[in-house]
């Protein structure tokens, strides 16, 4: 793969007797004709298109703000735990505004295009990582929930979503 303009990627690191820096300035050019061609890839393509899509549906909008309406009343309600008198209720009621907002055509078809930037945008970050080094942590992909330390809420005493 071309660096930039007539660059390898032996001649990104300038050698300073044993010692070899990296050029940034170098680094950098690359970096962004990398974002150029994800940029013109067809998965980025498709994504525009349905992102587009989405916005110009009349009928996404309304159901837009009845999900955004849900989703904050159920975080109040999670704030205080499952055992909030209302828990329940919110979250059935987020969860049917989401389906009715996944029922529409052109938000399912975007949020599968903005799986398929996400998979080829976590693909190039875990080559390059690896290209370092086999043992550089990447950070995982994965859309499911966590644990503690994942940012979601858990059963470790916190009253979170069961």
């Amino acid at each position: 793969m071309p660096i930039a303009e007539g660059s390898s990627a032996s001649e990104v690191g300038v050698q300073q007797g044993d010692v070899s820096t990296l050029d940034m300035a170098s680094l950098l050019l690359c970096a962004y004709e990398l974002g150029d061609w994800i940029n013109q890839s067809a998965e980025v393509a498709d994504y525009v298109y349905w992102k587009t899509a989405v916005k110009e549906d009349e009928a996404v909008g309304p159901l837009m703000r009845q999900f955004a309406q849900a989703k904050e009343l159920f975080a109040e309600c999670e704030r205080f735990g499952r055992f909030h008198p209302n828990y329940h209720e919110a979250k059935d009621r987020m969860k049917h505004a989401e389906r009715e907002l996944d029922a529409v055509e052109c938000v399912r078809r975007f949020k599968q295009a903005e799986q398929a930037v996400d998979a080829m945008l976590h693909e190039v970050s875990r080559t390059i990582a690896e290209a370092v080094s086999e043992t550089i942590k990447v950070p995982s992909n994965e859309q499911s929930g966590g644990g503690c330390g994942s940012g979601g809420s858990c059963g470790c005493g916190s009253g979170g979503c069961g």
